[in-house]
């Protein structure tokens, strides 16, 4: 089957648009996406990509400020929304060894996958994260 250099174009861009959006991806919570700083956003998009293209590819969108990009990756998720934010916003709650049984006590976040940061740290309200 011949299909010519239209129809292998055509396949080679289904294929990319295929491979580039994840299956099963949907849209951040608002937390992941207000709390970045925007000179800190890792684009996660193309030239002209629209919100809803963003979205879908389980990435954050905002086109508010100029000169950074707009689809961007979201924060990592955590146990709760109070506990998303980004590392160097984090306050100690704890001192260096806590347990997370201890951390919880002390009704505070705990994630201790990077070094030479506050594995223990207090929570922030969910009410300042938004779109």
């Amino acid at each position: 089957m011949d299909m010519g250099p239209r129809g292998v174009r055509l396949l080679a861009v289904l294929l990319v648009l295929g491979l580039w959006a994840p299956a099963g991806a949907h849209k951040p919570s608002p937390c992941r996406c207000s709390r970045i700083a925007p000179h800190k956003r890792e684009n996660c998009g193309f030239p002209g990509i629209t919100s809803d293209q963003c979205f879908s590819s389980g990435c954050c969108f905002d086109s508010s400020v100029v000169g950074v990009p707009w689809c961007f990756h979201p924060l990592p998720k955590q146990a709760s929304e109070e506990c998303v934010m980004e590392v160097s916003a984090r306050r100690n709650c704890g001192y260096p060894g806590i347990s997370p049984k201890e951390c919880a006590s002390r009704k505070c976040c705990f994630s201790d996958n990077i070094f030479e940061v506050p594995w223990c740290f207090f929570p922030m309200p969910v009410d300042d994260c938004h779109y």
